[in-house]
C-alpha cells in the first residue's frame, strides 16, 4: 500500500495536501482505487460550492461500484480537476497525482486533527 507520509488523511480514504497559498488539494488514496477497481467515471463539485466536513463532494465509479468522496473538512471549492473526469483512469494509474479538487478552509486547523499516514494505515488495515 502506496501511503506518502507527507499527506493527511481521512478513514474514508481521501487524501489532502496543504499547498503553500493555504488551500487544500484533496484526493482518493492508492488503497480506496485498488478496492474499486478500474475507474471508468468521475464526477466532481461545482467551483464556489460550501461543504461541511464529512459532506459528499465528489462521485467516483469504478466498474464494481460507485463510491462517494466526501470533504475531509469544511470549506469551499477553489478548483476541480478535468483531467480526471476525461481520463478516469489516471487515478488508477498514481491516485497521489490525479487529485479530484481543491478547497479553501475554514478554519486551516481542521487539517492538524486529520490522519497521518501512520494512522491511516493503521485504519485502512481494519
Amino acid at each position: 500500500m502506496n501511503i506518502p507520509s507527507n499527506l493527511k488523511y481521512t478513514k474514508s480514504h481521501e487524501w489532502v495536501r496543504v499547498e503553500t497559498d493555504g488551500t487544500v488539494t484533496v484526493g482518493i488514496t492508492d488503497h480506496a482505487q485498488e478496492l474499486l477497481g478500474d475507474l471508468v467515471f468521475v464526477e466532481l463539485p461545482e467551483v464556489g460550492k460550501e461543504l461541511a466536513a464529512e459532506q459528499e463532494a465528489a462521485v467516483v465509479e469504478s466498474v464494481k461500484a460507485a463510491s462517494d468522496v466526501y470533504a475531509p473538512i469544511a470549506g469551499t471549492i477553489t478548483e476541480t480537476n478535468p483531467a480526471v473526469v476525461d481520463a478516469p483512469e489516471s487515478v488508477n494509474q498514481d491516485a497521489y497525482a490525479a487529485w479530484l479538487f481543491k478547497m479553501k478552509p475554514a478554519n486551516p486547523a481542521d487539517v492538524d486533527a486529520l490522519l497521518d499516514a501512520a494512522a491511516y494505515t493503521a485504519s485502512a488495515a481494519e
